[in-house]
């Protein structure tokens, strides 16, 4: 686990290198849920030298929040809120029986097109962290970025899942991370051009509102 770890951490801290991002310069962090392959590089980033105040869920085990707080402020999330301007958590949702209690958060970005949603692995389901992240802050969803765990979903499962992202008015989607390659080619054909084929190193600029 600590090879592993430290992988991500020299990764991480590369990656942002080549994408231009000065760690000292990041004032916040944001923790979808408390997996290592998305928590694994923060204590890196706070080795560089960022001070960002880290926001995660309040179900969060409590022995990685004390090495947080030793750091850096911490944030506990138990509720939807504004937790910037124009920036919005859903809170915890809870995973249910089928993600062995994973507690995890979304975010919902006031962009110049209508919401962004960033998700991390969305364990709750993707449809259910779109719906809680456009009660959370209102308004259409112009965009939904980032895993959906549907690495292991049968055809008729993700047919579905893009029938309902699109009655909830998801205009373009960039899925990635734990997506998987049959969910990825469902949604590049139903999506068409508003199928935006993310990834490491990959970027998008949206105006904020």
């Amino acid at each position: 686990m600590r090879d592993r770890t430290w992988r991500w951490l020299c990764l991480g801290l590369s990656n942002l290198a080549r994408l231009g991002f000065d760690p000292p310069a990041i004032d916040a962090v944001v923790l979808s849920h408390s997996h290592d392959d998305h928590t694994g590089g923060l204590m890196g980033l706070l080795g560089a030298g960022a001070r960002a105040a880290v926001y995660v869920p309040a179900a969060f085990p409590a022995s990685f929040k004390d090495g947080v707080r030793a750091r850096t402020d911490l944030v506990e999330i138990s509720g939807p809120s504004e937790i910037l301007p124009g920036l919005y958590t859903t809170g915890g949702v809870d995973a249910g029986l089928a993600g062995a209690g994973i507690i995890e958060q979304a975010l919902a970005v006031e962009t110049g097109d209508g919401l962004a949603v960033v998700t991390g692995c969305a364990h709750p389901g993707v449809v259910e962290m779109v719906r809680r992240a456009q009660e959370a802050a209102g308004g259409e969803v112009a965009l939904v970025v980032g895993g959906s765990h549907l690495g292991g979903a049968g055809q008729a499962q993700i047919e579905r899942i893009i029938t309902d992202l699109r009655s909830l008015g998801v205009q373009r989607v960039a899925l990635c991370h734990c997506t998987g390659e049959r969910a990825q080619e469902m949604f590049a054909t139903a999506f068409g051009a508003d199928f935006l084929p993310a990834g490491v190193g990959w970027t998008i600029t949206l105006s904020v509102r």
